[in-house]
């Protein structure tokens, strides 16, 4: 799946890399670490994990890396532990901690505090975020010691199931909307219950479509004995936009939206992001419905 590059800085690798990573590192120097294991030109990720966690990270690889977007925006899977009984300034166990206080609640308050996080609801960014304000990402501002306000986003929890394996800790299941911050819920679930929480460990499990059970470790990829192994662990660029609805075209639309003109198809939802295929060629790349019922090419891979 890829060929020597005219540019000596890597080869021109297309498709995409279900990563498993370890705690301990940061999801950019993971990505690093397999890059240059691919010898590849082009490579990002698709939202970044905590050093703390572990879990699915999805890695984008030449044209792939145009759909990286897509997956930024798909709902994540995570099961996490948060700790009872203190709070940290991080809002998880590489924090230091802010207080100290008796874990006391009865199985009615935490349901009822699980409750106000089910569904659609807004959220405050943690100041430790990747979250911007005038250029500079919020969690500089902490380490400072600065304080600043931050607008709420909103954010669905579309499942949230808690188990309780002991007194301190509550085991949490959820899927969420792209933008939602764990470690934030585990903060404001410590306060509603009048104790204080963070996160104690965090691993994602789904991305999207695509689940960690199908991912590779970074064992797997300094294990490789050649290029062409580690390619054969690559996904088509397409596997990338399960979650969007797929809509095939007829051979004279398509040759009209490659040119990128909107048209009319068939089976098209009310909105949104549709992924597009042509009746001979195949997948074309992504395009988003209109409110005149067409359909615009945003995202192409292939012309015909």
């Amino acid at each position: 799946m890829g060929r020597r590059s005219r540019h000596s800085r890597g080869r021109d690798v297309s498709g995409m890399l279900l990563l498993d990573k370890p705690a301990g590192i940061t999801s950019n120097a993971a990505l690093q670490g397999v890059k240059a294991a691919f010898k590849a030109r082009k490579a990002g990720h698709t939202g970044s994990l905590d050093p703390i966690a572990t879990g699915l990270l999805p890695l984008c690889f030449g044209e792939a890396t145009k759909l990286s977007g897509f997956l930024l925006d798909a709902d994540k899977y995570y099961d996490t532990v948060v700790k009872l009984g203190e709070a940290t300034d991080t809002g998880d166990a590489e924090g230091t901690v802010t207080s100290r206080r008796d874990v006391r609640f009865s199985d009615g308050e935490l349901q009822r505090a699980l409750d106000a996080f089910r569904g659609e609801f807004d959220q405050v960014p943690p100041m430790y975020s990747a979250v911007k304000r005038h250029g500079q990402p919020l969690y500089k501002l902490a380490r400072q010691g600065v304080e600043v306000e931050r607008e709420p986003r909103r954010v669905t929890v579309s499942e949230l199931e808690c188990e309780r394996p002991d007194p301190l800790r509550l085991v949490l299941r959820m899927q969420c909307s792209s933008g939602f911050y764990v470690r934030g819920l585990a903060h404001e679930l410590g306060e509603v219950l009048r104790c204080g929480g963070h996160v104690e460990s965090l691993r994602r499990t789904g991305v999207g479509a695509f689940r960690v059970e199908d991912a590779v470790s970074m064992e797997t990829v300094r294990a490789a004995e050649s290029l062409a192994e580690l390619d054969r662990l690559l996904l088509p660029s397409e596997q990338g936009l399960q979650h969007l609805p797929g809509v095939t075209l007829s051979a004279d639309a398509a040759f009209y939206l490659c040119r990128g003109q909107p048209v009319r198809a068939a089976d098209l939802p009310e909105r949104g992001w549709v992924r597009l295929y042509a009746e001979q060629a195949g997948f074309l790349g992504v395009g988003k419905v209109m409110d005149d019922g067409r359909v615009a090419p945003k995202r192409l891979f292939q012309l015909v």
